[in-house]
């Protein structure tokens, strides 16, 4: 047998070879298609896609932020803290930006396209009666717009950002500390106008002066319809207020805020009182206190709801939920003054925590005829 194949081998060697050949080059054919049509194939078209996508969506950038407000940006109060904020967040984010103050009160829309003209590509709309005509200028001009105090109506994704307040929190610590100065038991409350968010904040006014001292008396007094700018008649009421017993007065107004603080100066003090203290809101007038009366300031610190407007411009959140200034994120705060004595602070920074915690939970009042009830009880 081993001759025959001495004598026969080569051929069939070759044939084999052959043979052999097209098999494994018919196998290898078939191997190299399974390969690529299976597990190359499926990693090449995943990850590699995958991060295509993710490096197509850039983060926004602002260049150039654009601001409008209805009084002069000097005022001490609603629109200093709007301008100074976003001059601030201007600085930290090494960007151009425009102002246009004393815009007033109608329609901001031709301000508003003016400074998109200008260059502004990131726009901040500080009044809440600008909620509407501010949404349908980033609409056509596809420039986001953070609208203040749109009542939770102002978001539009990509679009329009909201932001409001849980200013009842600050104010509960206003009323806490101004039960622990008066001298009458008889707290003030003076606003400009039937506003919601004053509503809020007598109402957390009262909350925090009666944990304190339930049978605290509380005069609420009104100076018109819309007197935010009205001095005069912000004095004018807040004399009435001292008239009747209070020695503490807390007054919203804006511009009128000037007239209840020349009252809480001028007035002869109730029975029983040595002085009449008054206690602002937003803005910080400490530095025109030349008669010791400015007990302290339910100051609005708009800075980190406007960072976080922006970052959320960049992450690609905008617009998709409300945006509240509160205690827990340091946008409402009280300012301490050297007329606060150092136990009282120490227990408003125990209720502030307590707030925070949700400890103490305080309530919010939207209606002026609530905040009249609470008073009652």
């Amino acid at each position: 047998m081993g001759e025959r194949i001495s004598k026969t081998g080569p051929i069939w060697a070759f044939v084999a070879l052959i043979v052999l050949g097209l098999g494994l080059l018919a196998v290898g054919c078939g191997d190299g298609e399974t390969t690529t049509t299976a597990a190359p194939d499926t990693t090449t078209t995943a990850a590699p896609d995958t991060t295509t996508t993710t490096a197509a969506a850039p983060e926004k950038e602002v260049t150039k932020i654009g601001v409008v407000v209805p009084e002069e940006g000097s005022d001490y109060g609603w629109n200093q803290e709007g301008v100074e904020s976003a001059q601030a967040l201007a600085d930290e984010l090494g960007v151009g930006i425009e102002v246009a103050d004393g815009a007033g009160y109608e329609d901001p829309g031709p301000v508003l396209r003016q400074l998109v003209d200008n260059g502004a590509d990131f726009l901040f709309a500080h009044a809440s009666g600008y909620a509407t005509q501010a949404m349908q200028v980033a609409e056509e001009t596809k420039v986001p717009v953070v609208v203040i105090g749109a009542f939770e109506g102002g978001l539009v994704p990509g679009l329009s950002q909201d932001l409001e307040t849980h200013a009842e929190e600050g104010s509960y610590l206003a009323g806490y500390l101004a039960a622990k100065m008066t001298k009458t038991k008889t707290l003030g409350i003076v606003i400009s106008a039937d506003d919601e968010n004053w509503t809020k904040m007598a109402g957390g006014f009262v909350a925090g002066a009666r944990s304190a001292m339930p049978d605290a008396k509380v005069i609420m007094a009104q100076i018109g319809q819309a007197g935010y700018a009205d001095a005069a008649g912000g004095k004018r009421v807040t004399e009435a207020v001292i008239a009747g017993g209070a020695d503490v007065v807390y007054g919203m107004g804006d511009g009128s805020s000037f007239g209840m603080i020349q009252a809480a100066e001028t007035a002869k003090p109730p029975a029983g009182a040595d002085k009449v203290w008054f206690i602002d809101v937003i803005g910080d007038k400490t530095s025109l206190d030349k008669k010791g009366v400015y007990l302290t300031s339910v100051w609005w610190d708009y800075l980190p709801l406007f960072k976080q407007a922006v970052q959320a411009y960049k992450d690609g959140t905008f617009g998709t939920e409300v945006f509240y200034m509160s205690v827990a994120n340091d946008s409402i705060k009280l300012i301490k003054t050297d007329h606060i004595p150092d136990e009282v602070w120490a227990e408003l920074e125990k209720i502030k925590a307590d707030i925070i915690s949700g400890a103490v939970e305080v309530p919010v009042l939207t209606d002026k005829a609530a905040v009249e009830a609470l008073i009652k009880q």
